[in-house]
């Protein structure tokens, strides 16, 4: 018999795996980590983390070479630090899964995702 999984069900599974950092990681020991928006672009397009990176969830095997890393990941940058944040923290964590399916070594998701980026009260880059 199949059992139903929800959105959180993923999320916790992920998380057994893929480390969570919080946001003050994110700018002390992550300053030099790659910043994946796995947010939508509706959701981008209302504020983002300068410097990071959009690869929706949905797109994210098939576009992150292209987004992060000009076309081809190389052998080294499997081992760069990744980073992804979504809007609360599940998505990230599902995104993050996948990276480390394809090979990614160093790659964790963002607690609390932007929603925690902006209530510290760090800033926001606004779409143009």
């Amino acid at each position: 018999m199949p059992v139903k999984k929800t959105l959180s069900d993923l999320a916790n599974e992920a998380r057994a795996r893929v480390p969570e950092i919080e946001v003050e990681d994110l700018e002390e020991d992550y300053k030099d980590a790659i910043v994946v928006d796995v947010r939508e672009p509706d959701e981008r397009a209302r504020g983002y983390i300068a410097g990071s990176v959009h690869v929706p969830r949905g797109v994210i095997e098939r576009d992150i070479e292209k987004a992060a890393f000009n076309g081809n990941a190389s052998n080294d940058d499997l081992n760069r630090p990744i980073v992804c944040y979504c809007g609360g923290g599940a998505r990230s964590l599902l995104a993050a899964r996948s990276l480390q399916e394809m090979g990614f070594t160093h790659v964790a998701s963002l607690r609390g995702g932007f929603g925690a980026w902006g209530r510290s009260g760090r800033p926001v880059e606004l779409g143009r």
